[in-house]
Order: C-alpha cells, then sequence, then structure tokens
C-alpha cells in the first residue's frame, strides 16, 4: 500500500482477510493496535497464536475443544442423552441452542454447508463422522439444525438421504427461524420454537 511502512501495510492486509473486514475496517483495527500498549498488542498476538495451538476438535462431534480435552466437555457429560444428536454446521452454533436450554442430547457439527458455487461439497463437511455415531447404535433421533438458507435446506437434504437407513427419526428444526438466517443471531425463543417444532423430513 502506497504511503505506509511496511509492519502497517502487512497488518491492514491481515486484518482484511478476516470475513466481514473490509479496508476501511482492517486500516482502524490496525491503528487501534498501533495506539494501544504494547502489552494489550501482546495479549492480542499471544491470544491469536493460542487458539491455533490450544484448541482442537472432539473425536466424537467435532467440535471445538480444548487441546488435551477429549471428548469434549458437552460429549463427556453423562446427564446428557447421546439417543439425540443435534446435527448444526458450526461451532457457534452449539452456543447458540445450549444458550436456550432447552436441548439436552449431544451434537454433531459439520464445519460448514454443501455449497457447490463454491466448491463445497459433502466430502468437505464432517459426515463420515456422523454416519459411524448412527450406525454404531443407540442413536433415536437425529435433529438437523443447519441454517434455513439454500445451502443449510441442501445439506439438510442430503443427510437425511444418508441416515435414514440407520435411524429411527431425522427432523429438521421447524420454520421459526428466518430464511436467510444463522442460528447464531437468533434469538432463544425462537430456537426454542424451533427445537419444539421440528419434523420429520418427507421427500
Amino acid at each position: 500500500m502506497a504511503g505506509l511502512i511496511a509492519p502497517v501495510a502487512r497488518l491492514i492486509e491481515e486484518f482484511s482477510k478476516l470475513p466481514g473486514i473490509g479496508t476501511k475496517t482492517a486500516q482502524r483495527l490496525t491503528y487501534h493496535v498501533l495506539r494501544a500498549s504494547t502489552d494489550d498488542a501482546r495479549s492480542l498476538a499471544a491470544a491469536l497464536v493460542s487458539i491455533k495451538e490450544d484448541v482442537d476438535y472432539c473425536s466424537v462431534c467435532c467440535n471445538i475443544t480444548e487441546a488435551g480435552v477429549d471428548p469434549c466437555l458437552i460429549c463427556a457429560d453423562p446427564r446428557r442423552d447421546p439417543a439425540h444428536i443435534c446435527v448444526v454446521e458450526e461451532p457457534l452454533d452449539v452456543l447458540a441452542i445450549e444458550r436456550t436450554g432447552e436441548f439436552r442430547g449431544r451434537y454433531h457439527v459439520l464445519h460448514g454447508a454443501i455449497s457447490p458455487i463454491d466448491g463445497i461439497g459433502p466430502e468437505r463437511l464432517r459426515t463420515r463422522e456422523l454416519v459411524v455415531r448412527v450406525t454404531d447404535g443407540g442413536v433415536e433421533e437425529v435433529i438437523l439444525a443447519t441454517n434455513p438458507n439454500l445451502e443449510g435446506e441442501a445439506t439438510a437434504m442430503y443427510m437425511a438421504d444418508l441416515l435414514r437407513a440407520h435411524v429411527t427419526s431425522v427432523t429438521r428444526i421447524a420454520r421459526g427461524l428466518p430464511v436467510g438466517g444463522d442460528l447464531e443471531y437468533a434469538d432463544d425463543v425462537t430456537l426454542i420454537r424451533s427445537l419444539q417444532g421440528r419434523r420429520v423430513i418427507e421427500r
């Protein structure tokens, strides 16, 4: 970037790579860090390094967990019902549903949704791990809680077809959520109604 010294230009460029961060916002963030104390800047840098070194994925549900904690705290909790698995797209969706206190089963995180436009097919998602979980037995219901948009609906239909032969009931959260919305932004009442109103997927 013309007129900028290399360290400043580099940080602006790195911030610009984050989702939802344009050049102007990246510049504001960069100058905020520049004005911050050295201790604050070091804390930010340490947190960024830590999230890559100290975070792992649960071998059961594929949700994020602290390094060395496997299975994750939800999967290891004996009070959670292993017969009911709620399938979500991202770890943030787990947090959204947990806020409601409505669901007492376990989760499975796909880490994305089917999106041919973006080159994301089923093989890019954590689908195989879910099939292994349900074929091992003991699962009575799989709740498909993917986002109510085109990608989420396509993913739900694919997962329903994949799982029907292996589990008694495959349900989809009700449309209490706005079409085109994301779970992480939904309010608690909407999420509770969506879970309570889930239905069996029919072709």
